[in-house]
């Protein structure tokens, strides 16, 4: 439809035309709305090419990795508000720095890399990791074989000369730029989990935290889907398999399509309890939000979660004054604007977004405990 101001209009349509012009907006906002950014997820298919992966009991993890990717993307692609981006549709190589260019370029949401694991015991079960400190020697083990593939990649000394992969103190230095984004990782790499043992029955290995230097490349929200071990038979038939890989695809996407939904509404929260870390500080150095048994529930804006134990000061912070922290084991939390109304929350929530913490996202905490947003606003009515 064309508006043309020259035919008479009525007087009640020319004076709404005015008072849009005047509020910023034209006919053409409505008339040709801006496109809603589609919700970007880069999924890399692990391997490829001259690098095989595990190769087990006539198993290749190349070709697993991509078959269980490009199921996963299909899923993906049925929802019109996704975008998905492979770093691989083929069975060819791709080095590791440039699987993360693809992501940052591409301004992607997630990134989300899927292999399979292997072992020369007849070790099973399936696990999700975030880029981290390796907490044993099992994960550094992990991470050291995946980053391996640097070596089949041309003047790989020059790229990676910051990394050291045979040394676990090297990872403290890559983890500092992903830091900001390590809640969100936990919590999409907790949910695709979660339909890995509670859906599947799949042997729950957990989510863990390693160096893994694909993750470090990227600067968005990441997890490396280990999605069983090909070194076991009967596990290896099953990824091998046709209905293993939808299974395993189903469930991917699944907890994809769940963190999508808890980032974008406003009445849900984006907490999942982290994974317990095995030398988390048995005493907490958190500052307490107290509510009574009898005291509505209070709500907040996460502003970060990091390893780090901050000074709660303002400095710290951007600036912003009153930001209390809770140690939740893995990780720091750290909450600001505590009140019990969920519009005065909502407005501390775009301060602190115009603050700096553009990733922030409202909670809502019921005698210190983290509680759903939803069911936060149930309580209080």
């Amino acid at each position: 439809m064309i508006f043309s101001l020259n035919k008479k209009w009525p007087l009640f349509i020319l004076c709404a035309i005015a008072q849009w012009t005047v509020m910023g907006y034209s006919v053409a906002d409505f008339v040709n709305p801006k496109p809603v950014k589609p919700f970007v997820v880069v999924l890399d298919a692990g391997h490829g090419g001259n690098d095989p992966g595990n190769v087990h009991n006539g198993f290749r993890e190349k070709e697993i990795a991509l078959n269980i990717t490009l199921k996963v993307g299909a899923l993906l692609e049925k929802n019109p508000n996704f975008k998905v981006i492979y770093t691989r549709k083929s069975d060819v190589f791709v080095d590791l720095m440039q699987r993360g260019k693809m992501a940052n370029q591409t301004d992607a949401d997630l990134f989300v890399s899927i292999h399979c694991d292997a072992h020369t015991s007849l070790a099973s079960g399936a696990s999700t990791f975030v880029l981290g400190l390796h907490a044993n020697e099992k994960n550094f083990n992990v991470a050291k074989k995946e980053n391996s593939a640097i070596y089949l990649e041309k003047d790989f000394e020059t790229r990676y000369a910051q990394y050291n992969i045979n040394s676990p103190e090297a990872v403290i230095g890559m983890t500092i730029m992903q830091e900001e984004f390590l809640d969100q990782s936990v919590l999409l790499a907790q949910l695709i989990q979660n339909n890995f043992v509670q859906r599947l029955g799949r042997k729950d290995r957990q989510v863990k935290q390693a160096g893994f230097i694909v993750l470090h490349q990227t600067f968005m929200p990441s997890v490396l889907v280990e999605t069983g071990f090909l070194s076991n038979p009967t596990e290896g038939a099953y990824l091998n398999s046709a209905q293993g890989q939808q299974q395993m695809s189903q469930a991917i996407a699944d907890g994809i399509l769940t963190y999508h939904k808890r980032i974008s509404g406003a009445t849900q929260s984006l907490v999942v309890a982290p994974p317990k870390s095995a030398n988390a500080p048995k005493e907490s150095t958190s500052t307490p939000i107290n509510t009574t048994e009898n005291e509505a529930v209070l709500f907040a804006v996460q502003l970060a979660a990091s390893k780090n134990n901050l000074d709660l000061t303002p400095a710290n912070f951007k600036g912003l004054n009153g930001v209390k922290k809770q140690d939740f084991g893995l990780l720091y939390k750290y909450f600001w604007g505590h009140t019990s109304s969920y519009s005065e929350v909502k407005k501390s929530l775009v301060s602190a977004q115009k603050s700096g913490y553009p990733s922030a996202f409202v909670v809502a905490l019921k005698n210190g405990k983290l509680v759903s947003v939803q069911e936060a606003l149930g309580a209080n009515k």
